[in-house]
C-alpha cells in the first residue's frame, strides 16, 4: 500500500477517533493511490541543462604528494601530518579511518 509521507501525521488520539466507516471508504477509494500520469510524462521529458558532458574534459592540476603529507592505508586519500593517527607495519593511517 502507497503511503504519503506528505500527509500530516496523527497522534493516538485522532487514530482512535477515526470511525469504520471512515476508513473503509479511504479503503475503497479508487483514486487514493493513483498517480497524475501527466507528472510523470512530464518528469520523464524533463531534461536537466548540461546532462550531457560526453564532450568535456577535465582540466585539474595534480600534485604530487608533499613533504608534510601521507597517503592513508585505508582510505586512500592524501592528508596532512596533522590527521596522522597512527602508523602499523609502516603504513599510516588517518584519524577519521582510526
Amino acid at each position: 500500500m502507497a503511503t504519503d509521507y506528505d500527509a500530516p501525521r496523527k497522534t493516538d488520539e485522532d487514530v482512535s477517533e477515526d470511525s469504520i466507516e471512515e476508513l473503509k471508504n479511504q479503503r475503497n477509494d479508487k483514486n487514493s493511490g493513483k498517480v497524475d500520469e501527466d507528472e510523470v510524462e512530464a518528469a520523464e521529458a524533463f531534461e536537466l541543462p548540461g546532462a550531457d558532458l560526453s564532450h568535456e574534459e577535465l582540466t585539474v592540476r595534480v600534485l604530487p604528494r608533499q613533504s608534510g603529507e601521507f597517503t592513508c592505508a585505508s582510505c586512500f586519500l592524501v592528508k596532512g601530518r596533522s590527521q596522522l593517527a597512527e602508523e602499523r607495519d609502516g603504513k599510516f593511517y588517518c584519524v577519521d579511518c582510526v
